[in-house]
This record gives structure tokens, C-alpha cells and sequence, in this order.
């Protein structure tokens, strides 16, 4: 593994435990681990990068994506509906999706969120068309670089049996826990520095069985690995909660055992002041995609109150039908733009917006070896160019999220280049995105 030393930084936020900004700092990385931060180090013969004139931050963290939804993305009929219309659009295109459009779509979401400054993602892949597999989006992270948290999604309940997704999207109950082992088994990597995590994530309480939900929630800590899902997106998702299952969601997800520090909730948006207790007592992480509920509409959701209780929140570009890009640079900006627009101008500063996107993505995904700059943390980190014109003039370029550019001009992942002078460095994304457009024209004139 390559040894690299990051040279004099304009300024360094760690976001360690003491959230210390250095200015002229130096990090020295050894086997994929930050081995020291300091002044003027000796890094001996090993790569060096040289970032005067940059600002250096861990690098990003996504809680929750769709990347299948690249090859999606502005359709017409969708662009303008509520959550529920939306799906039932873009429902029967995805159904003709197999194993290529997975693999090349997740692809160009990948290196969209690298180029935004994202070392570490999610995705929730919850159907399979056409002998699509989560192994495709798993070979597609191993190739573009990023650090990886699988979820192995899926859907039960079809329009037949009183569900939202045609029958043709949905699984069996039985295969679908079968399979869901068989993804851990093979690639599932539970130790401090894994590329590769796999967790057990039924779509949506609209989409699978109680039976389901429950299931996962036994099959998931039988395995030790973590469980995530779709909740109280918007006023939809509560009435069809109180319809159905006669509770709001979190008393739903609560009775199913969903509910703790290995769960992790995408949105959130309509929890009352009792679910938010509740996550807070159980540890209970959210993953908070601000861009995705204003593109649907679905409201802000009480992020505020949600880290003043103490709920471990990170974010999410969500799925690029409903964002429609994913640079999570600009997701962070507008979780802080919406928080000041619901609470007042004082309610969440750069900074802290900043730490949601590192560190408190890296405890929603349960990876305390991830998301800050310190000793014996993942060499995870971000360059963003300080001479930017979106920089120009800013009196406090630690105030990223407010006056600075929102793509990277260096990205390493474990101490590896995955993003240099602003382009991808480990696949050719020209022609990727070439693939990727063609197969759109493909499923638009089908």
C-alpha cells in the first residue's frame, strides 16, 4: 500500500474529538492510516501531495443512495410528483434494468459523490431485474475506489396483494433472506478498515411484510451486521402507516426491532417529538437527504431536533431520480440552509453542517474509523482548492459549506488516489458516462 504525506495545508479541519483547524499542517499516512499530523514531517521517499493554497477535510460520508437512479434522472412524469406518483413512473423503467445498467449507473454515481468529496457511501439496491444482483454495485465501488456499504434492499408486498410496486419488482420472502446471506457471507468485511460492508435493508413498510421487516431485523444481528430502511418521508408515508398498521412509524418500527444503534432510518422528515426520543434512547441514526425532500416535496425534516436530543445524523443525496445530482458537498450546504430556514439563522453553522457530513455520517454507519482526521484513523480524506473562484474574497475558509467550492481537487481513499487535479483517477468516466447515456436512450425509447 502506497505511503503518502499531504504537505503544508492552508487549513486542515480535522473534525477529531477537539475539532482543531491547523493551518500549515502536514499529514503523514502509513498502510491506509493517519499516522501523524503535524508541522514540516519527514515522510522519507513516499508519494506527496502538496496542498498549498488547498483545505483539507475528512472525506464525506453518504448515509443513503439509490445509485441505480443515475440512469433515471430528470424523466419527464416524475419530475413533478409527490413520493408515491413518482415510484409508480418510474417503477415500470426500472423493471427493465439488468445486471449492465446497475453496474455502469452505479458507476456514475460513485464518481459523482468522489468528485463532491465523498470517500464513503451507502447504497440501497432493493430490486433485481432481469438477473441483476448487489454484486454489481459491489464490483462497481471496487473499481471506482470508494469505501462501500452495501444494503441488500428489497421489495415483498406488490400492487396485487395491496403494495405500491408492480408484482414484477417484487421478490419472494424466503429467496430474498436467502439471498441476503449469501451477500454477507461473500462480502461482508466487519473489521476497523473494511472496504466492504453489507447490511439488510427491506425497502419500505409500503413495500415489504411485517413478516419481512421482522425477519431481516433476526437474519441482520444473527449476523452482526447492520439494518436500514426508508421511514416518515412524508405525509403519505404517516397516513399509510395509520392506515395499514394502525401506529405512526416509529411505533412500527419499534414493534419490529428496528429500532437501535445498528439501524439506521433514511429521512425521517414527519417524526414526532416522541419517535424523536425514541431514537434518541435507542441510539437510533438517521439519514438525513434534504435535496430529495425538497425535489418530492415531502418538507424539512427536524434535524435541529433531532441532534439536540442526541439522534446520530448523517446525510444522504438519496436516489438521482429524485435529487437529481449527488455531490454531497451541496447536500451539506442545504441541510444547513434548510435548518436556518425552519429555526433562524443561528440554528446550524458551516461548521456543524460540515461534521454531519463526516463524522456523523461515520457513526450512523457505525464506522468510528472513519469520518475525522486524527491518529489511527482511515487515511479518508478530501483537498478542496482554497483559489477557487467560489472562495474568492471569503474571510474564513473554514466556512466551506458557505464560500468554497463543492468538487474536490483530491480525494484519497485509504491512502489512495482516487481523485487528482480534479478528474477520477481510477476509471476512464468519459467513457463510462458515454455507456451511461446510451442505455438511457435505450430505456427512454423502449
Amino acid at each position: 500500500m502506497t505511503d503518502l504525506l499531504i504537505q503544508n495545508a492552508d487549513v486542515l479541519l480535522t473534525m477529531d474529538d477537539s475539532r482543531r483547524e491547523l493551518a500549515g499542517a502536514d499529514i503523514l499516512v502509513k498502510d491506509g492510516v493517519i499516522a501523524k499530523i503535524g508541522m514540516q514531517l519527514d515522510g522519507g521517499d513516499c508519494a506527496r501531495c502538496d496542498a498549498r493554497g488547498k483545505i483539507v477535510t475528512p472525506g464525506l460520508v453518504n448515509t443513503h443512495h439509490h445509485l441505480y437512479q443515475t440512469l433515471t434522472r430528470a424523466v419527464p412524469g416524475a419530475q413533478d410528483a409527490l413520493l408515491f406518483g413518482w415510484l409508480q413512473r418510474l417503477y415500470p423503467i426500472w423493471a427493465r434494468f439488468g445486471p449492465e445498467e446497475m453496474f455502469i449507473s452505479a458507476q456514475v454515481g460513485l464518481a459523482e459523490l468522489a468528485l463532491s468529496g465523498c470517500t464513503l457511501t451507502s447504497d440501497h439496491l432493493y430490486l433485481y431485474p432481469n438477473g441483476a444482483r448487489l454484486d454489481d454495485t459491489i464490483a462497481a465501488a471496487q473499481e471506482v475506489g470508494l469505501r462501500f456499504h452495501a444494503t441488500r434492499g428489497a421489495m415483498s408486498i406488490g400492487e396485487s396483494d395491496g403494495g405500491l410496486p408492480p408484482d414484477a419488482l417484487v421478490e419472494d420472502e424466503a429467496a430474498i433472506l436467502s439471498d441476503c446471506i449469501r451477500v454477507i457471507d461473500a462480502f461482508h468485511d466487519p473489521k476497523p478498515g473494511a472496504m466492504v460492508r453489507v447490511g439488510v435493508a427491506p425497502c419500505s413498510p409500503f413495500s415489504v411484510s411485517r413478516d419481512l421487516m421482522r425477519d431481516a431485523a433476526l437474519l441482520a444481528r444473527d449476523k452482526s451486521v447492520m439494518m436500514h430502511t426508508h421511514l416518515a418521508e412524508n405525509d403519505e408515508d404517516i397516513a399509510y402507516s395509520l392506515e395499514k398498521f394502525g401506529c405512526r412509524p416509529g411505533q412500527y418500527a419499534e414493534d419490529l426491532g428496528w429500532t437501535g444503534d445498528d439501524v439506521w432510518h433514511a429521512h425521517c422528515v414527519k417524526l414526532d417529538a416522541q419517535e424523536i426520543d425514541l431514537f434518541a434512547r435507542s441510539r437510533t441514526g438517521v439519514a438525513h437527504c434534504p435535496c430529495s425532500n425538497c425535489r418530492l416535496g415531502s418538507g424539512i425534516a427536524p434535524v435541529r431536533a433531532l441532534r439536540d436530543a442526541g439522534v446520530p445524523v448523517g446525510l444522504g443525496v438519496d436516489g438521482s431520480a429524485s435529487n437529481d445530482i449527488g455531490n454531497l458537498a451541496a447536500e451539506a450546504r442545504q441541510a444547513m440552509l434548510l435548518q436556518r430556514v425552519q429555526n433562524g439563522a443561528d440554528a446550524m453553522s458551516a461548521r456543524e453542517a460540515l461534521e454531519i457530513a463526516t463524522r456523523g455520517g461515520a457513526q450512523v454507519l457505525g464506522r468510528d474509523d472513519c469520518g475525522q482526521i486524527a491518529v489511527g484513523k482511515r487515511a479518508d480524506i478530501a483537498i478542496w482548492d482554497a483559489r477557487a473562484v467560489e472562495n474568492a474574497g471569503s474571510w474564513d475558509a473554514a466556512a466551506l459549506l458557505l464560500a468554497g467550492p463543492c468538487k474536490v481537487d483530491a480525494l484519497f481513499v485509504e491512502g489512495r488516489a482516487v481523485v487528482r487535479d480534479g478528474r477520477l483517477a481510477t476509471i476512464d468516466l468519459d467513457r463510462v458516462i458515454g455507456r451511461q447515456n446510451t442505455l438511457a436512450r435505450k430505456l427512454a425509447e423502449a
